[in-house]
């Protein structure tokens, strides 16, 4: 990694906000619903690998934690970040503090700052110099906190604590973070980092940006964005961001209303909502409508191959489910591709006639034990073919849980025919993963039981395999969609 991220930030202050040696919270509390309580117990809870302390006024201890009256009494050397809760007017003196003890990165949650009118602006202002005279990078201030999955490290103030994987999230929402951490949890598509920017007052989410696209830990980066100052900055920047790793953003204040809600928010104005789609088509990011694609388009990229062009394929259990989708490709930049007549002649040798011997693949009930992988492997394997979208997942689970649930089980050999299914739907989704990555090429999964049922066996195995189960063959497609266009911009830029 460079050791220069930004101009006035190094990779080595991002690494302290990130991968802290240790952590002090300042303003450690016993009362449990206040912010240096919270934080303190989220760091300890999610196992973090450093050393913790705490500072408050009288000395007191928090969940085994011993603190001291100030951060004067701490040793020097051992500690990399400090998390603050106290009070904005404490903040100048208790950042002198930390960097006389080595301390390079600071995360503020008080609020009182530029949200807060002229007198709140004048006062971040004053908190900014003074960091950078300092040495510090500091985070916030009214913000919710910092997630690093490598370090162990949950400091924030709002759950949850996510699992491990590869998206970096970047917000000038609090909450949104947690909303992404929690499609992660419900997912298993894991995240590398998490940051939520509160007012950006010295480091902004095009810098975490920055930083996450020379992360080993990240491969995709995840922004929600309301105001943008600097619009020749910010463009420049997550360009930089797209032409290393692919970028996923949404913008809050599109609409004057949402403008409005948005300077009231974190202080800033939202820019002109069709300069800014312009400008990220033209900058290869991906802008998504609603912060659920956000997650989605996010968590593909994290786990799918990169297609080298358009051409899909529809795998489906059932009619109806390729006709809705097959007319969702035609309304995107994907291509329902026509099937050579050596695949046709392929596959006639898995199905029974009656198959719909055309894109969407109907496998019309055609089904034995080992026919979908069979077929998924001669489909994904042709050259004219870049992507599979496959339906139909659990629906022999779905069975074998009514058979499980019903008053006849587990006589009458219902036993072993719900192992059966359920090993079947098991199998499939494995088959599905373990075939996108010897071939290369994207196979989303589609199914609502992803959602209405997660404990049924074909969405559990898609978890368990590391990748997304999509709700429906829409989001499914609009992924990929995402997906395709970023690959076209890369070989644009490559050719």
């Amino acid at each position: 990694m460079s050791d220069m991220i930004t101009a006035k930030h190094s990779a080595a202050q991002f690494r302290a906000l990130f991968d802290p040696r240790g952590v002090v919270v300042a303003g450690a509390s016993t009362h449990p619903g206040k912010f240096g309580f919270v934080s303190l117990h989220n760091i300890l809870a999610s196992g973090y690998n450093g050393k913790v302390f705490g500072t408050n006024r009288d000395g007191s201890e928090v969940l085994g934690v011993q603190c001291v009256p100030s951060v004067d009494d701490l040793p020097a050397g051992e500690i990399d970040l400090v998390f603050v809760c106290t009070p904005a007017s404490a903040n100048p003196d208790l950042l002198r503090s930390c960097a006389a003890k080595g301390i390079t990165a600071a995360f503020i949650t008080s609020a009182g700052y530029g949200e807060a009118g002229d007198e709140g602006r004048i006062a971040q202002e004053e908190l900014v110099a003074l960091a950078d005279d300092l040495g510090i990078l500091l985070a916030g201030p009214n913000g919710q906190g910092v997630v690093s999955t490598p370090a162990g490290l949950c400091a924030q103030i709002v759950a949850p604590n996510p699992p491990a994987g590869s998206i970096g999230v970047a917000s000038q929402s609090g909450n949104f973070v947690s909303s992404f951490l929690n499609w992660s949890r419900q997912t298993g598509v894991g995240i590398s980092r998490a940051v939520s920017a509160g007012n950006a007052a010295a480091v902004n989410v095009p810098d975490f940006l920055s930083f996450y696209a020379q992360d080993d830990e990240t491969k995709v980066g995840l922004a929600y964005v309301e105001g943008i100052e600097d619009g020749r900055g910010f463009y420049e920047a997550v360009k930089a961001v797209a032409e290393h790793k692919p970028l996923v953003v949404v913008k809050g204040g599109a609409t004057a209303g949402g403008a409005r809600a948005a300077a009231s928010h974190t202080g800033s104005l939202a820019s002109d909502d069709r300069v800014f789609d312009g400008a990220m088509r033209q900058a290869g990011v991906v802008r998504a409508a609603t912060v659920e694609e956000a997650f989605e388009a996010a968590a593909t990229f994290a786990t799918q191959p990169i297609p080298s062009g358009n051409r899909v394929v529809v795998m489906t259990t059932a009619g109806g489910w390729g006709v809705v989708t097959a007319d969702a490709i035609h309304a995107s930049d994907l291509e329902l591709v026509t099937l050579p007549e050596d695949l046709l002649a392929e596959i006639d040798t898995k199905l029974p006639p009656r198959w719909s011997r055309n894109n969407p693949v109907d496998l019309a009930g055609g089904e034995t034990r080992d026919t979908i992988p069979e077929v998924m492997e001669m489909i994904a394997r042709h050259e004219s073919v870049d992507a599979i979208v496959y339906l139909g997942l659990g629906i022999q689970s779905n069975q074998a849980r009514m058979m499980r649930e019903g008053a006849y089980y587990p006589d009458h050999g219902l036993e072993r025919i719900v192992e059966y299914h359920e090993r079947q739907d098991r199998r499939f989704a494995e088959a599905a993963a373990e075939i996108s990555a010897r071939t290369g090429k994207p196979i989303l999964t589609a199914t609502e039981l992803g959602t209405a049922d997660p404990d049924n066996a074909g969405p559990a195995a898609v978890r368990d395999s590391g990748r997304l189960c999509y709700g429906s063959a829409n989001r499914a497609v609009t992924a990929l969609g995402h997906l395709w266009r970023y690959a076209k911009f890369r070989q644009d830029r490559a050719g």
